[in-house]
């Protein structure tokens, strides 16, 4: 237990990297593939992880390059601590809003992202362009064992952050000597 201690402290930006590429990519498969496309605060959550792939590919990057012995900067792991911990309050705060502990703010029924100009607003007119696709973010497209998508963003996000100050702490015994 204490080796798989020592890998995951020290190499742990590169499990941050990898579990915030595979939350993106479950994200966007839900998307393409589920047909549940996102409200406004489901793309929120989505930028912690777009964060947290910069800051964990680039630590990851000058480990490996660097030649560190000592495994990934601490810093980087406080950092993705923090991005974490603000993806678990914005994800958990979405779950409160789904489950009407709070209301939601008026931006959660914002337009698509697609730009607005004359000929698409002559197409919605004619009919012949698409719906305008509003997401409200008070609805619960999909849940599994009693938590929705956010819900589970919140535990996920939650975890790492956990996850990631364990590694910022991490003890004597696992760092490397210094070369």
């Amino acid at each position: 237990m204490s080796a798989i201690y020592k890998l995951l402290t020290r190499w742990w930006t590169a499990f941050a990297l990898g579990a915030s590429l595979a939350m993106l990519g479950a994200a966007h498969a839900f998307e393409r593939f589920g047909a549940m496309p996102p409200c406004s605060l489901c793309l929120k959550q989505r930028e912690v992880y777009w964060a947290a792939v910069a800051i964990a590919g680039a630590a990851t990057f000058w480990a490996l390059f660097s030649r560190a012995s000592r495994g990934t900067p601490r810093i980087a792991s406080f950092l993705l601590a923090a991005i974490f911990l603000t993806g678990a309050i914005t994800a958990g705060y979405h779950a409160g809003g789904e489950l009407k502990w709070w209301a939601l703010p008026a931006t959660c029924m914002a337009a698509p992202s697609t730009t607005i100009d004359l000929s698409a607003l002559t197409a919605l007119i004619d009919g012949t362009g698409g719906s305008a696709g509003f997401v409200s973010c008070g609805d619960i497209p999909w849940s599994f064992a009693g938590l929705s998508m956010a819900g589970w963003n919140f535990v996920i996000s939650l975890t790492l952050a956990v996850f990631s100050l364990l590694a910022a702490k991490r003890p004597k015994d696992a760092r490397a000597p210094r070369s």
